[in-house]
């Protein structure tokens, strides 16, 4: 069936008086959907005794969320491109509220896990945000806005942490989930007031196999490699989840290439540029959530320990603080490299400065104000790449599928993020050193997790080395086909 494309660039449909307001609506959507992601974390050594429950059993409170949000950003993404951007965008921004008040008001472990998990449901409002940016601005603040929106990401994370350590040091613990609520809500009601519905809409059905056949696949692929090292990697149901994870993904693919509105167009995703880049994607990932794991810890450490800071938590998240505000910095400085030399080169360079930062973090982290320099350079890397992703992937796909697409490529990040864990977890865990009745992670262990870092985007690198030089079309949206069986229509506001 041949498609119609949306007529003039990019841009024509949100009036420019109110373009700041949009972008800056949409950017706090993302820092607040990603803060909500580390809010949980200076809880977790004590939720067994706040939920009542044995440590591993209240591991699920941060898995549940990874799971929920494996699922919910293809398929939220796909019902943007289908029946509106902002109308998932508030759908998603609501299990952010609704969630967080589940977790406001638990005290157990069972509807801990259901906020959380409802929580998780909300992470597909920084891809459906890039993708009503592409829709509503004009082309001149499209790169950067976009660039400070996929790096909203890493800023909410970065900033989360010392936030939520000041909470849950001043207040109760349930004040977190309280503050996520409040969020929640008023990015709900800013969007509202100033985000118009995108005009651009693919039609067709859900393929609603293909999203119980994908979410089956990635629940299990992700749970063994986020459980995989309490449940021990050889153990049965390791390997079972993984050969299911991979038997019903192969199915997913052959159903998927026969759909005639599929959820993924596989077509598309194959594309040099968008697989380069969903590749890179994961390996980034990997890079910056291992930033997450090992700096706190070595703040955090007893002194004793000797290469421990004794730091206590909120002294570790205001020291690892400016690494967000440094991405944000990065943001546009990411778009105007890609302006001048191209998103590859953008994504290269950030490549470098991450695989710097983390060499650097091999051999100076022996006092704080060292950490503080690791973590920025290494912030300002994850900046400029996560700012060329975009560019990368709007260039290569119709605007029909704009959401879908950042969805898939949110969705690598976070599969990177997971393998990030497990393997970060696997050496701290065998790699420690004993100091009479307390054992801790070694030197050498966090010094092994840095350089397989540097190792990781010196490989990010080696991929984007191989996309075109420059995009196959601009990040404005001129590749407009849509795939067969699809219609782009522009919908009433």
């Amino acid at each position: 069936m041949s498609a119609s494309a949306p007529p003039g660039p990019a841009g024509t449909s949100a009036p420019p008086r109110r373009t700041g307001a949009v972008v800056s609506v949409l950017a706090l959507g993302g820092i607040t959907v990603s803060l909500m992601q580390t809010l949980i974390i200076p809880v977790v050594p004590e939720l067994p005794k706040l939920l009542g429950a044995s440590a591993s059993d209240t591991t699920w409170a941060i898995t549940a969320t990874l799971l929920a949000g494996a699922v919910a950003n293809p398929v939220v993404g796909r019902l943007g491109d289908m029946y509106g951007k902002r109308r998932m965008l508030l759908l998603s921004l609501g299990m952010l509220v609704v969630g967080s008040v589940v977790g406001a008001l638990s005290d157990s472990l069972t509807p801990m896990i259901v906020g959380r998990t409802l929580q998780g449901m909300s992470v597909a409002v920084i891809p459906l945000g890039i993708s009503i940016m592409r829709d509503e601005l004009p082309p001149e603040r499209l790169g950067s806005a976009t660039a400070l929106m996929s790096a909203s990401l890493g800023v909410g994370g970065a900033l989360g942490l010392p936030t939520a350590a000041f909470i849950a040091e001043k207040a109760d613990w349930h004040v977190l989930f309280w503050t996520a609520a409040v969020l929640g809500a008023l990015v709900t009601v800013l969007v509202l007031a100033f985000v118009p519905e995108s005009a651009v809409r693919t039609g067709g059905r859900f393929d609603v196999v293909g999203g119980i056949g994908m979410s089956i696949g990635l629940v299990c692929l992700l749970l063994a490699i986020s459980k995989g090292a309490d449940w021990g990697w050889g153990s049965g149901t390791t390997t079972g989840l993984f050969a299911v994870a991979v038997a019903v993904l192969l199915a997913w693919g052959w159903w998927e290439l026969r759909a005639r509105t599929p959820l993924v167009d596989l077509r598309t995703t194959v594309r040099r540029q968008v697989l380069l880049t969903n590749l890179a994607s994961a390996v980034f990932g990997f890079a910056m959530f291992a930033m997450s794991l090992a700096l706190p810890q070595l703040l955090q450490l007893p002194t004793l320990t000797g290469y421990g800071l004794g730091q206590s938590m909120l002294a570790a998240g205001i020291a690892l603080g400016p690494a967000g505000l440094v991405m944000m910095a990065s943001a546009p400085v990411s778009a105007r490299v890609s302006a001048s030399a191209g998103p590859k080169v953008t994504l290269m360079l950030g490549a470098v400065v991450i695989a710097a930062g983390y060499g650097m973090g091999v051999g100076l982290t022996s006092a704080v104000w060292q950490i503080v320099i690791v973590s920025c350079v290494i912030g300002a890397g994850i900046g400029l790449a996560y700012g060329a992703m975009p560019a990368l992937i709007m260039a290569a796909v119709p605007a029909s599928e704009t959401a879908a697409a950042n969805s898939l490529n949110s969705l690598m990040r976070s599969i990177g993020t997971s393998v990030s864990s497990a393997v970060s977890g696997v050496i701290l865990a065998h790699m420690t050193t004993s100091f009479g009745a307390f054992t801790a992670p070694s030197e050498n262990g966090f010094r092994a997790i840095m350089a397989i870092s540097s190792a990781a985007a010196l490989g990010a690198l080696a991929l984007a080395a191989f996309l075109p030089g420059r995009p196959s079309a601009d990040a404005t949206g001129t590749a407009t086909t849509a795939p067969a069986g699809q219609k782009v229509t522009r919908g009433a506001r």
